[in-house]
């Protein structure tokens, strides 16, 4: 890759011509960002942000994605212990109840049939999960089923107020490294629109672009919806006002950065209890169901 770059930049082309032969490689965003700073003659200056920029963004991800590990642990771990159950132990406890003749409680039965069903039914399980997953990823791949879904993610209480501000502090950061460069507004909301990770704000800033282009201020048009919270369209006025919008854009995306990090701490401090409640619901009616039986077997000897 370097090598490639290289040898384009000592045939004529300017480093960001290189880079956009290599779009795989490097998204539009680096490209208009290094194209901006060649323009400028602040190439120097524009990289060195651009390198503090994906470094807080890895640090950013990488909190995000570390929360999220130790509660999906615990949920894998919870299926796995229930297939095994199901699969495995009922069954034999089933067979030995059946030797002795016990007369079974009605939560046993339940689990017998459950565990019953797991066992001879179990391709046909898979077969839907794995059917219901490809026709859900191809539905959520159309533009209604990504706009639906996500609207869907941004309504759920508490990931959706993480999802939210997660969007908009990629969506502010960006903006202002690309204003902060020199890139016009017009056009750095026609690549931000492009690269946010949301199909819902990604429609909306597309719409809030064109009023843009028609004359209308930033802060107008984003004020519009209501995914855009207000201290952000305030922010974005005082910026416009002051000549400052990149700085103050900054500000904004270091605010909802922390937000974000507050957000994660609630998410991961609402689930870790929810898991062990519903964890130990359904291993106590496992054991319950299992226990009593035995209990009735001992008290005819």
């Amino acid at each position: 890759m370097v090598g490639n770059l290289l040898k384009d930049v000592e045939g004529g082309l300017s480093f960001s011509e290189a880079l956009d032969k290599q779009r795989e490689n490097f998204s539009r965003i680096y490209v208009q960002l290094v194209r901006a700073g060649e323009v400028g003659g602040v190439l120097d200056k524009v990289l060195d942000r651009l390198a503090i920029t994906m470094e807080k963004e890895k640090d950013f991800k990488a909190k995000t994605k570390g929360a999220m590990i130790y509660p999906a642990i615990i949920i894998l771990a919870m299926i796995a212990v229930v297939i095994v159950m199901m699969v495995a132990v009922v069954p034999q406890l089933t067979s030995m109840y059946s030797d002795f003749g016990a007369e079974l409680p009605g939560a046993t039965k339940v689990l017998m049939s459950v565990s019953d069903f797991f066992v001879r039914a179990w391709w046909g399980i898979l077969l839907v999960f794995v059917l219901g997953g490809f026709v859900f990823r191809s539905w959520q791949k159309t533009p209604l089923g990504e706009r639906t879904f996500d609207r869907f993610l941004l309504s759920v209480p508490i990931y959706g107020v993480l999802r939210r501000k997660i969007v908009l502090t990629d969506f502010t950061r960006t903006l202002s490294l690309l204003l902060g460069a020199g890139v016009s507004l017009l056009e750095a909301l026609d690549i931000v629109s492009a690269a946010i990770d949301s199909a819902v704000f990604r429609e909306e800033l597309k719409d809030a672009t064109k009023q843009v282009e028609r004359g209308t201020s930033l802060s107008s048009a984003m004020s519009v919806y209501e995914d855009f919270p207000t201290i952000l369209t305030q922010m974005v006025k005082v910026g416009e006002e002051t000549g400052k919008l990149d700085e103050i854009l900054t500000k904004v995306s270091e605010y909802f950065e922390k937000e974000s990090e507050y957000a994660i701490k609630n998410l991961t401090t609402a689930i870790e209890p929810m898991i062990m409640i519903l964890l130990g619901i359904g291993v106590g009616f496992i054991v319950i169901a299992i226990i009593m039986p035995i209990y009735s077997l001992t008290s005819q000897f």
